[in-house]
């Protein structure tokens, strides 16, 4: 596999709460959307390296759980603490139990991690920019620049993002934009969960930078548009665990199969597998390789073709109109 950088601007302290024959099992992560991606990476057998801030005692605790993954670190010392959360699942579903979401990166933090950010993905040559979880922890704006940037520097460019992040990496321009149906419906990039308006939305982002669109859709098939041609990937459908996580598990599948020179026919179908798999297990973006390329025989890829109305489905008078008002 080859080299992926992921730039993850505040990864978190996870403590998760389990029920183990009626006594409590806790589990100390470090977590966060550049977290689980790096550590599927790093489960594909791809080199990854994390550009990250780390603040105070947590963010000590969250470098070495990160390291102790395989996952080459490249830290920037941060001011106040990193941010943490304690989660209850002793009941079956999370509770939360506390939250910190951590400090606002100051600009002598964000001009460190951006120099860092820039020099390791023009030697890995493919880089993932991935969220924070504090919304203003760092401007929308960085994300312009990096994606300018990197492409500049000939760098492949992948994101995960939405709403002025996602926007702002579109200006700069992006290889591979992943996003969920609801995510364009929540921010309003897409009128409703209806292909129709998911397709519109695609494109949409397309012309706004963006080379290739994923969209996943929960449980129905994602759709891909690609050299202006629009597909749909297919997975038997799993038993869901916990489907926290399995965005970024597509994400990095994606990530590393095209830094090690595949095709996005094969990045699709690898990323779709790691996604299908990571839903079966507590662990957000794991999933044992040789298990996630077995996954991948059963992925298909195909020409979109549109539902056809059912026979005895006749239009509304308001639908008529807007037809006869488009021709």
């Amino acid at each position: 596999m080859g080299s992926v950088v992921v730039f993850a601007p505040s990864p978190g302290l996870t403590v998760t709460v389990e029920d183990v024959d009626g006594r409590p099992d806790i589990h100390l992560h470090a977590g966060g959307q550049g977290v689980w991606q790096a550590r599927m990476l790093t489960g594909l057998g791809a080199s990854v390296t994390m550009c990250a801030v780390f603040s105070g005692e947590t963010g000590s605790v969250i470098r070495h759980l990160i390291e102790d993954e395989g996952v080459e670190v490249i830290p920037v010392e941060g001011q106040g603490s990193s941010g943490a959360y304690i989660h209850d699942r002793r009941a079956g579903e999370r509770e939360l139990v506390a939250e910190n979401p951590g400090e606002k990166l100051t600009r002598h933090d964000l001009d460190e991690l951006y120099g860092q950010t820039l020099k390791a993905g023009m030697e890995a040559g493919t880089v993932i920019l991935s969220g924070a979880v504090r919304e203003d922890a760092v401007p929308s704006d960085v994300y312009r620049r990096l994606a300018a940037d990197l492409g500049t520097a000939g760098c492949r460019v992948i994101t995960d993002l939405t709403g002025d992040r996602l926007t702002a990496a579109l200006a700069g321009g992006v290889s591979v934009a992943k996003i969920a149906d609801d995510e364009l419906t929540d921010s309003g990039r897409a009128a409703s969960d209806e292909p129709e308006a998911i397709i519109e939305a695609m494109h949409a982002l397309h012309e706004e930078g963006a080379g290739t669109v994923i969209v996943t859709r929960a449980h129905l098939p994602s759709l891909m548009l690609h050299e202006d041609e629009l597909s749909e990937i297919r997975v038997p459908e799993m038993q869901s665990v916990d489907t926290h996580g399995a965005g970024d598990s597509l994400t990095a599948g994606v990530a590393a199969t095209l830094a090690d020179g595949g095709t996005m026919h094969q990045a699709v179908v690898l990323g779709t597998a790691a996604g299908a798999l990571n839903v079966t297990r507590h662990g957000l973006g794991t999933g044992e390789e040789g298990a996630i390329r077995n996954l991948t025989k059963l992925v298909t890829v195909s020409a979109y073709q549109a539902e056809e109305p059912a026979a005895d489905q006749q239009a509304s008078p308001e639908e008529l109109a807007r037809k006869v008002w488009k021709q």
